[in-house]
């Protein structure tokens, strides 16, 4: 689930957008990744609440589009609730989520 909120942070929009995987998803490490951290692929590690569920919460810059992945155990993983999905020209997928105050907050 892709979960998003609008504030501001020292004035400025922004977008707080929040990943979650189901604790079901059994891994030692899961990553976000993406263009917002130029696809770091250990810059922004999930964490895992008492519940199980996987959680990484970033702030984003307002309407704009991001390209993500998340990496489990040094493996790719896709998320279907993503925004849209882009395969690149290198061959890699990537999903898409929108900082458009206009899209639905919670997907």
């Amino acid at each position: 689930m892709i979960r998003k909120a609008f504030t501001e942070v020292d004035g400025r929009p922004v977008a707080r957008v929040t990943f979650m995987l189901p604790g079901s998803i059994w891994a030692d490490n899961i990553y976000l990744v993406g263009d917002f951290n130029d696809w770091n692929q250990s810059s922004h590690p999930f964490r895992q609440t008492e519940q199980g569920t996987w959680m990484f919460t970033l702030d984003l810059e307002v309407s704009r589009s991001y390209q993500f992945r998340y990496r489990r155990d040094g493996e790719w993983t896709n998320d279907g609730q993503a925004d849209a999905y882009r395969a690149a020209t290198d061959g890699r997928e990537a999903f898409i989520v929108t900082t458009d105050p206009g899209i639905p907050a919670i997907y």
